[in-house]
């Protein structure tokens, strides 16, 4: 009798690396890169009022944030590999449903696309911590912003054009590309992670870790580093489309501003190694200081339109920078025991910043114009910029290496030789 072998992809999973890892952030790069200038485009289309956007995101921001801080106790009853599933399944149906255009159907899409954004974040590093060890997480960072750079540079200009063409055509785009996600997760086989200890007790809620957050200042700089860049980033990209049209310079243009800067993702591999050569410390403060002083300067020259969209385009490169490097003092200080938890409190520093910076937005317009919201992001960098100082020179150096090229710390006082024993 004929014995058919299994194959090996179906008798073992293949080993997770920084290459699978990074492929699969490549896909959900594009469904979220031709939506990021569509979604606030078309929210300006249907609602045509600055703050009321601004209020539908600090609602936004508020479900999030809970939703992502629910993921790790939802765990505890649904295996991780199913929450993934339900993620990317939610962000095929706000696709979907966006697609369908007018003011509610557009508002259901962002909610259930944000809630599928924070889902996937939080199972995401989970996975990645479990697999990637903490001394190739640059190596990680790094590959995985490279494989994106397509889907972030292509995706906000192609999303527009496509928009212009067919209103649902990068909705539909969007929910296919969720599907591909869901589809090469399944074909990872990542499970449900490594199972580090098994204990006996409850598990507790991510409401009771935050407790154990607080307790540890690299984590909280971390986050907080990780709030700012995102409040960045907010502004830049639904704040500078908006301040675009005001002054006539076209309703392509944000998606345009966002493609150039998403450009420079495929320079992460010199940033690396220029990050390497100095540390992360000094990388991260390079990149709040510098993009503190344009977003600012942006805000002054504003009866200059074109300048101000220049200097923002020039801010945005070093937000890509902190990109690379903002998030390594979180990462490098998780506990292998926390993963899930920490993961699910590091993910909502996407929410924090979905809440602060409409709510700070929506204030800023009841005095000053759009350009103003600019003013008040830089001057969030800026604050991020003096906390960095206290991070450690050596952080993300390995410390093998490190102890290696130092010189005996007693060269000048040799140490006294033991007795020998009777």
């Amino acid at each position: 009798m004929l014995q058919r072998r299994i194959p090996e992809w179906l008798r073992h999973a293949p080993a997770p690396s920084i290459r699978g890892f990074s492929m699969l952030a490549g896909i959900e790069a594009v469904a979220r890169g031709i939506l990021v200038s569509v979604f606030p485009l078309a929210m300006y289309q249907a609602l045509k009022d600055a703050s009321v956007i601004s209020e539908i995101y600090f609602i936004v921001g508020i479900v999030s944030l809970i939703s992502g801080l629910m993921v790790p106790w939802l765990t505890s009853f649904i295996p991780r590999r199913w929450i993934y599933s339900i993620g990317a399944t939610f962000f095929m149906l706000g696709s979907l449903l966006a697609s369908f255009g007018g003011p509610t159907a557009l508002i259901i899409g962002l909610f259930l696309n944000t809630i599928a954004t924070v889902i996937l974040f939080v199972c995401f590093n989970a996975y990645v911590l479990d697999y990637i060890r903490k001394i190739e997480l640059g190596h990680y960072e790094t590959s995985r912003m490279f494989y994106s750079a397509a889907g972030w540079t292509l995706g906000p200009i192609v999303g527009v054009m496509l928009m212009k063409w067919w209103a649902p055509a990068p909705f539909l785009i969007a929910a296919i590309c969720a599907f591909s996600m869901l589809f090469v997760f399944l074909y990872m086989r990542l499970g449900n992670g490594k199972l580090i200890t098994r204990s006996r007790k409850k598990q507790p809620n991510s409401i009771a870790f935050l407790n154990r957050f607080a307790a540890q200042p690299r984590l909280i700089a971390g986050w907080l580093f990780a709030v700012v860049r995102s409040c960045g980033w907010w502004v830049y990209v639904v704040y500078l489309p908006i301040f675009a049209i005001e002054n006539g310079l076209g309703e392509e243009l944000g998606g345009i501003t966002l493609s150039l800067s998403n450009a420079a993702l495929f320079l992460t591999p010199y940033m690396l190694k220029w990050m390497q050569s100095k540390s992360v410390r000094y990388a991260i403060r390079v990149g709040f200081m510098c993009s503190a002083i344009l977003f600012c300067t942006a805000s002054f020259t504003a009866f200059l339109p074109m300048l101000t969209v220049g200097l923002l385009i020039l801010g945005s490169f070093y937000l890509i920078l902190l990109d690379v490097c903002a998030g390594l003092p979180f990462l490098m200080a998780v506990k292998p025991s926390e993963r899930t938890e920490m993961s699910a409190v590091y993910a909502s520093f996407r929410d924090v910043s979905g809440i602060l910076t409409p709510g700070a937005a929506w204030l800023v317009l009841l005095v000053a114009p759009v350009s103003g919201i600019f003013a008040a992001a830089g001057a969030a960098l800026f604050g991020a910029w003096l906390v960095s100082a206290k991070l450690h020179p050596r952080l993300g150096k390995e410390r093998l290496k490190f102890i290696q090229k130092q010189p005996d710390v007693n060269e000048d006082y040799p140490p006294v030789p033991l007795p020998a024993a009777e």
